[in-house]
């Protein structure tokens, strides 16, 4: 076991499936205990916790919508009492679906930016009231925020208000000696992925040098050294875990 975290309470949003499931799991495999956050499945949310468990890790599974403030402010204030502080927080939930500008409603636009951009705004808030000194903040964005892609304005501009929270904020806490990054996904092999079809897995695929997806271990990998105190040095930087993904 990786003592890289050993000691450190996490809290890992949208952490019941895909990357942010890899995210638990590798952050309790470091030595954090682990909170998971979760919005509807339960089920999922214990599988992960078991699953941290059975390999000798610590988690828990907390529930609520990254999208509602008060309940925000409630997992951190659970989280502190129960656990007696936070050290690690990581926003990684999120939502996604491709939309041409012409077609995109008012409800779409206000759950996406709900979601991805008002919530996690709040979300961060909350980890500058609680993070002890020493802190990590990591919050997962998309390589998409650099590219030019049909349908997903929407999608790539929520994400791209969270990098540039990512930027005051570091700036902010830094007499604290909490850092604040962002990690930029490429296509990776998660259930949202393939929502979108295979031929979208397949054009994603294409579009890095070596021709496949990447891993929801290897996004977890990233976070993991950003985490640790090796990262120390390192804030207010977007850090691109995208195998070299590229229009063109």
């Amino acid at each position: 076991m990786s003592t890289s975290s050993q000691n450190k309470v996490a809290i890992v949003t949208g952490g019941s499936r895909g990357i942010g499931r890899a995210i638990a799991e590798r952050l309790a495999r470091d030595g954090a205990t682990v909170v998971i956050n979760y919005a509807q499945n339960h089920q999922k949310a214990e599988e992960t916790v078991a699953a941290i468990k059975a390999r000798g890790g610590q988690a828990l599974a907390k529930q609520g919508d990254s999208a509602n403030i008060a309940d925000v402010r409630r997992l951190f204030e659970q989280t502190a009492a129960e656990l007696g502080g936070v050290d690690i927080v990581v926003a990684n939930a999120g939502v996604f679906w491709a939309v041409p500008t012409a077609e995109c409603t008012e409800e779409a636009y206000d759950r996406m930016f709900a979601i991805n951009t008002r919530g996690v705004f709040f979300l961060l808030q909350q980890a500058a009231r609680h993070l002890r000194p020493g802190g990590r903040v990591i919050c997962i964005s998309t390589a998409a925020t650099r590219m030019a892609m049909p349908g997903g304005g929407l999608y790539c501009a929520s994400k791209a208000a969270v990098e540039q929270f990512v930027r005051a904020l570091a700036v902010e806490l830094a007499p604290r000696g909490i850092t604040v990054n962002t990690i930029s996904p490429g296509f990776t092999d998660t259930d949202m992925l393939a929502a979108g079809g295979t031929e979208f897995q397949q054009y994603g695929a294409s579009l890095s040098p070596f021709k496949r997806l990447g891993t929801p271990t290897e996004i977890a990998s990233a976070v993991s050294f950003l985490a640790s105190s090796e990262a120390a040095w390192i804030t207010g930087q977007n850090i691109q875990v995208s195998g070299g993904v590229s229009m063109g």
